[in-house]
């Protein structure tokens, strides 16, 4: 078991099919974990319908109630670790990151001295498509702002198409990780960055989705805005190493890349 694909969930019924089809046409061996949220379109017994097509690849944990995209992958990440895989990805269910684009994460991390991998709209080669100008300009701005407010060397900070080694989701405290929708991704990134890992922007194109609505709220946005403040005053006080889990050796010594060979900026 070397390979899952995390994908948390909310009314995807229109596409939550296609994506796991797209995903196991791949034939790279990758597993999928979807974390649905109580979802009252049925997207939960889709699922389960597929798991008889594919009983030894795909898997389903179901939470009651929507609660927030930051617990389903911290529960999603756990749940990988207890069963010791060893590349664990983010992606969402809407096609907004391409199925055929977790080959290039995975390579950047198996092979490429990355210890996570992030597909990233804003690197060279990298982009956005039917996006309209407000979101671009939110996330555009968002990840300048948490650059400028961080100091993290990161392009696309709040990117959800991330592949990682799993010695750093044991080398997190995942339990620290307090963020729950827009802030959560910074804060991973924040976390990795911090502990010394590795982090290389791999460049995909971002296409809007062309089913299903969008969960972005102006909660969300104002978590982001707040939360990235408040990771920059923690940060002077707050440790995210697992304290159990620190017999790794550092990160620095587990890979010959020197940090800006792999960190696009």
């Amino acid at each position: 078991m070397e390979k899952i694909v995390i994908i948390p969930t909310y009314n995807e019924r229109e596409n939550i099919a296609n994506i796991i089809e797209a995903i196991f046409s791949l034939h790279q061996g990758y597993h999928v974990l979807v974390i649905d949220d109580g979802s009252p379109d049925g997207t939960a017994n889709i699922v389960k319908d597929y798991q008889q097509k594919f009983p030894s690849q795909l898997f389903l944990e179901q939470r009651t109630g929507k609660l927030g995209l930051g617990t389903a992958y911290i529960h999603g990440f756990k749940w990988a670790l207890q069963r010791g895989y060893r590349f664990i990805f983010e992606m969402d269910a809407d096609f907004s990151h391409n199925p055929q684009d977790l080959e290039r994460l995975y390579e950047a991390c198996k092979h490429g001295g990355a210890d996570m991998a992030i597909g990233s709209r804003y690197v060279k080669g990298g982009g956005t498509v039917n996006w309209p100008w407000d979101r671009i300009f939110l996330s555009k701005g968002g990840s300048l702002y948490t650059r400028l407010i961080t100091w993290m060397p990161v392009k696309d900070t709040t990117a959800g198409f991330v592949c990682y080694r799993a010695e750093v989701l044991e080398t997190i405290n995942l339990d620290q990780i307090h963020f729950l929708g827009y802030a959560f991704q910074i804060e991973m990134k924040f976390a990795t960055w911090k502990l010394g890992f590795n982090i290389r922007e791999v460049p995909i194109i971002f296409k809007d989705r062309k089913y299903g609505a969008s969960k972005m709220h102006k909660g969300i946005v104002k978590e982001g805005i707040l939360g990235v403040l408040k990771l920059r005053w923690y940060s002077l006080f707050k440790d995210y190493r697992n304290k159990v889990k620190n017999n790794l050796p550092p990160p620095a010594f587990r890979s010959s890349f020197k940090k800006d060979e792999v960190v696009n900026l």
